[in-house]
């Protein structure tokens, strides 16, 4: 199986990393695994050109955007992290995604969302600095939660979970049983259907 792993914080270990690499780790040997750190991607700003949608491409010149759009396409599976940033995803993480609405969704003849990736599986991992439960009563975590979940909808993805740790700003420290429910996660994530 091919999952790919889209690392939107700007953190080398980082809350949202250890997170992912948590996941990772749960996965037993044999997988291909591919890791991008998404904030090193030298890509272009999307110019809302539409013209995507009936080239089914994106037309700008050739950017690390388009290489990682063929690596979403070939994945089996995406383990997606992104810190909160004002209720959503990171803006690189948000780029990445905006350059690759093709990859992720065609149109019908009448204009309807079609996905392109459907039946595929993905875990999303968020952190914010938000202490709980404040982080979901307002719209933070639930935001880049829900912000993400968006475009694996499109896409025709199942998301077989999600973790989120709250807090950040007072305790950079993750505990036991959120590396245990990554990990779960990750065995959740190469379950067949």
């Amino acid at each position: 199986m091919k999952i790919l792993v889209l690392n939107g914080s700007p953190r080398k270990n980082g809350t949202v990393s250890s997170l992912l690499a948590a996941i990772i780790e749960s996965l037993p040997a044999g997988h291909e695994i591919e890791w991008i750190d998404v904030r090193r991607l030298n890509m272009k700003n999307c110019t809302g050109c539409m013209v995507c949608r009936e080239k089914e491409s994106c037309i700008l010149p050739e950017d690390d955007a388009h290489i990682v759009g063929k690596k979403i396409q070939a994945a089996d599976a995406l383990v997606i992290g992104t810190p909160t940033h004002w209720g959503n995803m990171c803006a690189p993480l948000k780029l990445l995604f905006d350059r690759n609405v093709p990859v992720f969704m065609g149109e019908s003849p009448r204009g309807m969302p079609v996905p392109r990736q459907k039946g595929k599986r993905a875990v999303i991992v968020t952190a914010c600095t938000t202490p709980w439960p404040f982080n979901f009563i307002f719209p933070e975590s639930r935001g880049a939660i829900r912000a993400v979940k968006e475009v694996l909808h499109y896409g025709g993805y199942k998301t077989a979970g999600t973790v989120t740790k709250p807090g950040t700003k007072k305790s950079k420290q993750i505990s036991p049983s959120l590396i245990s429910k990554a990990r779960r996660l990750g065995k959740k994530l190469i379950k067949t259907k």
